[in-house]
């Protein structure tokens, strides 16, 4: 067994400090809480999705992309619910300026906003007369665009969506939600997936899950310098995953990288931290791999962990990026 993951889930006990937490820089030592442990506060998803905090209702809600719903977990009680069923499949998710909820759904192959009084508006669904792939992540630039990525992956199978053949290349867009006006900000990436903005909104990060796919090619972050708030230039490599893959990523308010991590096995599955500069300071590790996550609770020092089968949160000296 390996010595981060020597615990017992069930019943939470955990000597501090946690030994799941990893410093691997001493960077990463100053976002470390010695007496706060990772907990395990939901189990029961196929493949949990899409973590987005509401702290003015004090609740998570996430997808879980095959079983068609979403779900949401209450701070003060702790009880999770059916938050949205059926969801189209829904995978990515962020709140925009007025706090709604705006959602990637692969069944429809749309981005959609939850109006205040439940309602959803439809915002986007086809680019140049042809459907969308199938949003995968979101977010939202603070002059009320919504950028997206559309890799596909919810059609290219029947488990989380209606497998179908893609129209359209693997891109990102940026949308007016006013107008509902697009644009390709970049095709640079095989499938681009998670997506982030430096806490400047002068960089924008966003994860390929495809370069796996081929040899020799390993699967990396990549970052692109914003111009005007609406172009992409100068791409680079970020970081380099080694052998396993970043899929959802959030970056907190001194610029680094928090990254989902997973499909490498027990130690390497779990979170990795990247300082500014791309160095891998520390890692999390979990007994799943993890598909996203995001900051949350009072004081957006929270992290919650959506990971494969289960939701996982965890105190830490961190805030991240407020996206509303």
């Amino acid at each position: 067994m390996n010595r981060h993951l020597d615990r017992d889930w069930e019943r939470g006990v955990v000597r501090y400090p946690d030994p799941a937490i990893e410093v691997i820089d001493p960077r990463f030592q100053q976002y470390v809480v010695g007496n706060a442990a990772i907990e395990r506060i939901f189990t029961g998803t196929r493949w949990a999705e899409g973590p987005v905090w509401f702290g003015d209702g004090r609740y998570l809600v996430w997808s879980d992309i095959p079983n068609n719903r979403m779900l949401r977990w209450i701070e003060e009680t702790g009880t999770v619910s059916v938050f949205r069923q059926p969801s189209n499949n829904s995978n990515g998710n962020t709140r925009d300026r007025q706090g709604r909820l705006v959602t990637c759904e692969h069944g429809t192959r749309r981005v959609t906003r939850t109006e205040h009084d439940g309602t959803v508006t439809v915002l986007m669904d086809q680019f140049d007369g042809k459907r969308l792939n199938a949003p995968n992540d979101i977010v939202v630039h603070p002059d009320g665009h919504i950028w997206f990525t559309d890799p596909g992956y919810g059609a290219l199978m029947h488990y989380e969506g209606h497998k179908a053949p893609l129209e359209l290349p693997p891109n990102v867009y940026r949308l007016n939600p006013e107008t509902g006006n697009a644009t390709v900000v970049t095709d640079a990436l095989e499938k681009p997936n998670g997506l982030c903005f430096s806490p400047d909104y002068t960089k924008l990060y966003i994860t390929d899950t495809g370069v796996t796919h081929k040899p020799g090619h390993p699967a990396q972050i990549h970052v692109f310098d914003v111009v005007g708030n609406e172009q992409l230039t100068n791409l680079r490599v970020f970081c380099d995953m080694g052998p396993g893959l970043a899929d959802g990523i959030r970056c907190d308010v001194d610029g680094n990288i928090w990254s989902s991590a997973g499909w490498a096995g027990e130690a390497y599955d779990g979170v990795h931290i990247f300082a500014p500069d791309g160095t891998l300071i520390g890692k999390i590790h979990l007994p799943e791999a993890v598909s996203n996550l995001c900051f949350g609770g009072v004081k957006r020092n929270r992290l919650f962990l959506t990971a494969s089968q289960s939701i996982y949160t965890l105190y830490v000296e961190a805030q991240g990026v407020p996206y509303v």
